[in-house]
């Protein structure tokens, strides 16, 4: 709970895309449960009117079955007084979900084998989870996922120090979102995305004073990692921030409905 109501700095702030949206939980960590319902509906309640959707479940445990969680939510109405399934394009509190898909990088040739079965899916990013599959950007196998990916143009939704694990998508021409870019590391990313216009950085540590302004707004793109962190933070940061209207709408949804294509 926040000690004053930061909805009237939010003011009129609509999000059409958030890049980091999970369902599930973290089994060894305290939280919410991350149900579907639940986060789609918090997603509403913050005006967020579409979402990239992954599961932690197929992070952690089962691969396909989260996967095919995931893409059983396209569609689905985040406000149960919208009433009905749908796309939810035109009902009042409803989220667009875009499906993500998960692969375990502890098993790359597994991990190429479900971006196989999903992109016929239409599924059209990616989601690496390697701080919680204990891998290193410096392994075979996230270089590996990476070429897959790069050559399908799917957009890498990633975790990690980006001080790392830029290194793997470089020289591949890859669409990415480093979602985990803090302000303190916000210079490498800059010196990174300089040689790569696929690089993005996701808002959501970008807190700091001045932090939303240093990046190029067109490589800048909205995330919230709801339910697991609170979307009000990301949310008050850019309401306040100094971009332009243009700038905000571009990092609200613009950005990545252009990525996502």
């Amino acid at each position: 709970m926040t000690a004053f109501d930061a909805g009237g700095l939010v003011g009129e702030l609509e999000v059409t895309f958030d890049v980091d949206v999970l369902v599930g939980a973290y089994p060894d960590r305290d939280g919410p449960p991350g149900t579907p319902e639940s986060v789609l509906a918090a997603l509403a309640g913050h005006r967020v009117r579409a979402g990239a959707v992954a599961s932690l479940r197929a992070a952690l445990f089962d691969v396909r079955s989260g996967n095919d969680e995931v893409l059983s939510l396209r569609g689905t109405i985040g406000n149960s007084e919208s009433g009905g399934a749908g796309t939810g394009r035109d009902a009042a509190g409803a989220v667009d979900v875009v499906p993500v898909g998960t692969v375990d990088l502890r098993d790359p040739i597994g991990a190429v084998r479900e971006i196989d079965r999903l992109e016929p899916l239409g599924v059209r990013a990616i989601r690496l989870f390697p701080d919680e599959q204990g891998v290193e950007a410096g392994f075979p196998s996230v270089r590996h996922v990476a070429r897959r990916a790069a050559v399908s143009g799917l957009v890498v939704l990633t975790g990690g120090d980006v001080r790392r694990f830029w290194q793997p998508f470089s020289g591949l021409e890859a669409k990415v979102v480093f979602l985990d870019t803090h302000f303190y590391h916000l210079g490498d990313f800059l010196v990174a995305a300089a040689d790569e216009p696929g690089f993005h950085t996701s808002t959501r540590l970008l807190n700091s004073p001045d932090a939303l302004e240093t990046v190029p707004a067109d490589r800048l793109v909205f995330g919230s990692r709801a339910p697991h962190y609170e979307p009000i933070v990301p949310l008050l940061r850019l309401a306040t921030s100094g971009l332009t209207p243009d700038e905000v709408a571009a990092v609200a949804g613009g950005n990545a409905r252009r990525l996502f294509g």
